[in-house]
């Protein structure tokens, strides 16, 4: 009997609100002075109460709507009581057994050739805390610094159910969720600067009981989410196959090695002295409390992938595409809106769906290549929606080339002009004059010879030769089509 994965993940991520969670100090990542952003409340200076951030209970309820969970009429804050020298006040406050959301779940999508069907990822719980500080270790020193700029900003945790089952699943969770989090605007998730953060509870056994449970802290990337989870499932097999035990334990991911390694043995839940917090009140939510915040919902990706593939009839990959890149989607819905107001059907006897599927093209392909991987942000993007959809009506209704589109759409990304008079500019239009288009090809036959005697002797290759050098003659303005058609009648 093989081994079975028993895997659960519990992800933090930092709340975008302006101040912290329980002061008014600004809740800003990306300070680098150390320190800076730091008051008597969340530097723990005796005498001081904290205040509840409400915009951040809110962010977590959202979270909760969005996931399916149950959002809790009465909540508390706790005291979890451990040591760490970036946790200033001996104390974290966080949720022990009144979190503000229970239950729920998000489903993932898997291989679709294998499982058409998306999995459900049960969640056990969403609460929230207060972050600690940061410690600052020099290389070669015997000391560290502690930063507490970190203290106190909003973290909220999701706990899942153990439904896991690979590396591949796990990661896939993870990058749902932090989809999700971008989508509602609660927290900008980005795990390079440490405001999503992935740890997995892992065990592997045969049979029903499950196996000794191991954590693996503070993953910091989907790649190394699903490189630990697999490599720790191959560790647990080699101790259990020695015929030794695995030991409960906190371990870490060590990147140029890709190898988990043991930080310490595992605390229980009772190791922290959780109480209820005596400075902040119980908290009530009315069901009018968290219907607004209901109400406020923007639209999830789950269901951008239902509405793009039945509004504008794109495929899984374009779909996916779009809805990972959510401000991209949204310059990309622009465009299309500038064919509402025309009448493609009686126009070219085509279909809106068809012009969809041609702006998603150009888009993932044409402009993609010229960001260079570069994130898009509208406000730098020089091609306004106007005339982007101006470009593609040209190319719907065969005004000018695919190859000329191709170099209209650059002219377009370096300078924003409009694609009209690039193509004024360079005579680029499509030719619709046969007679100069058959001087052309006379020209063309007269020089290539070899290329015309090939020809007749059957080798297909010789056209598109051919073809080829009336396309560069003309620079692409001429039709492929007609070009073949009337190559072959000259031959």
């Amino acid at each position: 009997m093989a081994y079975k994965p028993t895997i659960g993940l519990e992800i933090h991520a930092e709340l975008k609100t302006k101040s912290k969670m329980f002061c008014s100090c600004k809740n800003d990542s990306d300070e680098k002075r150390p320190n800076f952003n730091i008051c008597e409340i969340c530097s723990a200076q005796p005498g001081t109460l904290p205040v509840a951030n409400e915009e951040a209970i809110k962010k977590v309820i959202k979270t909760g709507l969005a996931l399916n969970c149950k959002i809790a009429e009465d909540s508390k804050f706790d005291r979890k009581n451990y040591f760490y020298p970036d946790l200033p006040k001996g104390y974290q406050i966080s949720q022990y057994d009144q979190p503000l959301c229970l239950g729920g779940f998000l489903e993932i999508h898997q291989d679709k050739s294998q499982n058409p069907n998306p999995k459900k990822i049960r969640i056990t719980r969403i609460h929230l805390e207060e972050d600690t500080g940061s410690l600052v270790h020099s290389e070669g020193a015997d000391y560290s610094l502690v930063n507490l700029n970190r203290a106190g900003v909003p973290l909220m945790e999701l706990v899942t159910e153990p439904d896991i089952t690979s590396g591949k699943e796990a990661r896939e969770f993870a990058e749902e969720l932090q989809m999700i989090l971008k989508y509602l605007g609660v927290s900008d998730a980005d795990m390079e600067k440490g405001q999503m953060r992935v740890e997995v509870n892992i065990s592997i056994s045969k049979g029903e009981k499950l196996g000794t449970k191991v954590e693996i802290k503070n993953l910091n990337s989907f790649k190394v989410v699903e490189k630990a989870v697999d490599f720790e499932i191959k560790r647990q097999q080699v101790v259990l196959e020695a015929g030794d035990k695995v030991v409960q334990e906190t371990r870490g991911w060590h990147d140029k090695k890709e190898i988990t390694f043991s930080q310490r043995e595992k605390e229980e839940a009772h190791d922290y002295r959780y109480f209820p917090e005596p400075d902040l009140p119980p908290m009530h939510f009315d069901k009018d409390y968290v219907k607004e915040i209901e109400l406020s919902m923007p639209e999830l990706p789950e269901e951008k992938r239902e509405r793009f593939k039945k509004e504008y009839g794109l495929d899984n990959a374009s779909v996916e595409f779009f809805v990972v890149n959510k401000d991209l989607s949204e310059y990309y819905e622009k465009v299309v809106s500038e064919f509402e107001e025309w009448t493609i059907e009686e126009e070219s006897g085509g279909s809106h769906k068809k012009v969809s599927r041609l702006i998603a093209n150009y888009l993932i392909s044409d402009v993609q290549g010229l960001m260079q991987g570069k994130e898009f942000i509208e406000k730098e993007f020089k091609i306004t929606p106007e005339n982007f959809a101006e470009l593609i009506k040209m190319i719907y209704k065969n005004e000018i080339s695919s190859k000329v589109a191709k170099m209209v759409v650059v002219d377009m990304f370096n300078t924003g002009t409009d694609p009209s008079s690039i193509v004024d500019d360079n005579n680029w239009r499509q030719m619709s004059d046969d007679s100069e288009l058959e001087k052309i090809i006379k020209d063309i036959i007269s020089k290539n010879q070899k290329a015309v005697e090939d020809y007749k002797k059957g080798k297909s290759a010789s056209l598109q030769f051919l073809a080829g050098q009336v396309m560069a003659a003309t620079r692409g303005t001429a039709k492929p089509e007609s070009v073949i058609e009337m190559l072959k009648k000259s031959l």
